[in-house]
């Protein structure tokens, strides 16, 4: 008999893994009060890189070649999840999401030459512009920024990714890097939240984020290889739609008309450079 994960058809398993992504980030939101949000990513990032040394038992001989690849990798991993937390601790989860997306989508436009992606790029700027505070979105700018930051931060780290698994086998190059990101994390995390980050609520719920962020990996892992990449970012970009229903149901965030036409926007954009032109790839 097929293994279960072999039964469930690729498209539910990449769905899935965007239903744990945003659950994760909406259950670590919701201890923010406990460790504010830089304590709250060292916990996550830091459990996570437990949960990848534990159950895929990394070799460090292919990453030691390459480890400033992999410390540049971990860099950016922790810069992006940084950068996110902290927007999502001033805006609503499925905004900071819409407007991470808009990262590897501007990535994947200037890789790519065709003239309709000039179509997704409007799409995504009228979105964005929606959500600028300027247009009276009444989202507070410095969240919106964080969140730019996090776009960013995306970009660089699929790039780092792509130049990591070609010189580090299977899932060493991201066990390592989740690593590097911790030690990174570590003098901010504690140095914010301090003995608050042995609070055993938190230490559960960011547990909980951890193995969802691991669920995630295994979750695209599998689907890959049963999908056509430009699939799997169409798929992907329903992600922004996905953060806004688990901010409101595990947070109660709720977004006005305008916002939510904004993350729609945003999602079709992703969704069409997807299918039309250069993948997205996922964090």
């Amino acid at each position: 008999m097929k293994p279960l994960a072999d039964r469930i058809p690729a498209p539910t398993l990449v769905i899935l893994a965007g239903v744990t992504v945003q659950l994760g980030s909406a259950l670590a939101k919701s201890v923010f009060e406990l460790a504010g949000p830089l304590g709250t990513v060292f916990l996550r990032v830091a459990l996570s890189a437990v949960l990848f040394l534990v159950l895929w038992r990394p070799s460090w001989q292919g990453s030691r070649q390459n480890w400033p690849l992999v410390m540049a990798y971990g860099g950016v991993l922790a810069m992006m999840n940084t950068s996110f937390y902290l927007a999502i601790d001033r805006i609503p989860l499925g905004v900071a999401v819409a407007i991470e997306f808009t990262g590897p989508l501007g990535l994947a436009v200037i890789k790519s030459r065709r003239w309709l992606d000039v179509v997704w790029v409007t799409l995504a700027a009228v979105g964005v512009l929606l959500l600028a505070p300027l247009q009276g979105s009444g989202l507070d700018p410095i969240g919106l920024g964080f969140a730019a930051m996090a776009a960013m931060a995306w970009s660089g780290y699929i790039l780092l990714a792509q130049a990591t698994g070609k010189v580090v086998p299977g899932l060493e190059g991201l066990a390592w890097g989740m690593v590097f990101g911790a030690c990174i994390l570590m003098p901010i995390g504690v140095g914010s939240a301090g003995t608050a980050l042995l609070d055993m609520r938190l230490l559960a719920i960011a547990t909980a984020v951890a193995a969802l962020s691991s669920a995630t990996y295994a979750l695209e892992m599998v689907a890959l290889r049963r999908l056509p990449v430009n699939v799997f970012g169409v798929l992907l970009s329903v992600e922004p739609m996905l953060a806004a229903a688990s901010g409101f149901f595990v947070l109660g965030e709720t977004l006005t008309l305008r916002s939510l036409v904004a993350v729609v926007l945003i999602s079709i954009a992703a969704a069409g450079s997807a299918r039309y032109g250069l993948p997205l790839e996922e964090d």
